[in-house]
């Protein structure tokens, strides 16, 4: 599960007027940023948000439920920080106990995405806003963490119907932002310099996992009304 306490991240919206006045006076001085990177900045400054649809989601089919605004910034990704990486979390408990932990404020953290042992799928923040889940604030910008419930130490909680719904969830966030399908940009929270945490843990498939995704990234490249390729 996503780290908790605010200094793992860094960053709570503190320094963007710095951000932008000293990166507005260093292009004004040197010309050194360029036109587009400057069109970036606009929703940065104090007072501007990027228009949002209440509820929408970015993967069909997954439910909405907001997790608390304390658990992530606004940003505009992947205009303002590429997306290169998708993060594999475990809950280490229930999916309705992670969806009361990112609604709380005082937690601190908070993924993009929970999926269930059933393989429903529940998301709490837009991908294009960073959420506080990696523990690292660079893995935080440049990844979407996918959570799912269950417990490291318990191999039965990671069910068929799981590893398929987070392989297809995957392949479509590979697909979106040009992440390529392999396991430098598809990595577990262990994996992330500088966090203590184990999840996926042992039991997590990593084999099992990359073929579904690969298999599922397959699948939404088909030319429309070509044959999916053969389940094995």
């Amino acid at each position: 599960m996503g780290a908790k306490g605010a200094s793992e991240d860094g960053d709570r919206r503190i320094g963007r007027r710095a951000l932008i006045v000293g990166g507005l006076a260093a292009a004004a001085g040197t010309a050194a940023l360029a036109r587009d990177e400057l069109a970036r900045l606009w929703w940065r400054l104090p007072g501007v948000d990027k228009p949002r649809t209440p509820g929408a989601v970015d993967f069909a089919g997954a439910r909405w439920v907001a997790a608390s605004d304390a658990n992530w910034r606004g940003a505009d990704r992947p205009d303002d920080f590429r997306i290169d990486m998708v993060v594999v979390h475990v809950t280490q408990g229930s999916l309705d106990s992670a969806v009361r932990a990112f609604q709380d404020p005082g937690h601190k953290a908070a993924a993009h995405y929970i999926v269930g042992k059933d393989g429903r799928i529940t998301q709490m923040i837009r991908e294009l806003d960073v959420a506080y889940h990696a523990g690292n604030r660079d893995y935080n910008e440049r990844s979407v963490g996918i959570e799912h419930e269950g417990f490291v130490d318990r191999p039965e909680d990671f069910t068929a119907e799981m590893y398929a719904a987070s392989a297809r969830l995957t392949a479509g966030i590979c697909a979106r932002y040009g992440i390529p399908v392999d396991r430098k940009h598809i990595i577990g929270h262990v994996e992330v310099p500088g966090t203590d945490h184990t999840d996926p843990g042992p039991h997590w498939d990593w084999d099992r996992y990359m073929q579904l995704v690969r298999r599922a990234a397959t699948v939404r490249a088909a030319p429309s009304g070509s044959p999916s390729p053969t389940a094995r």
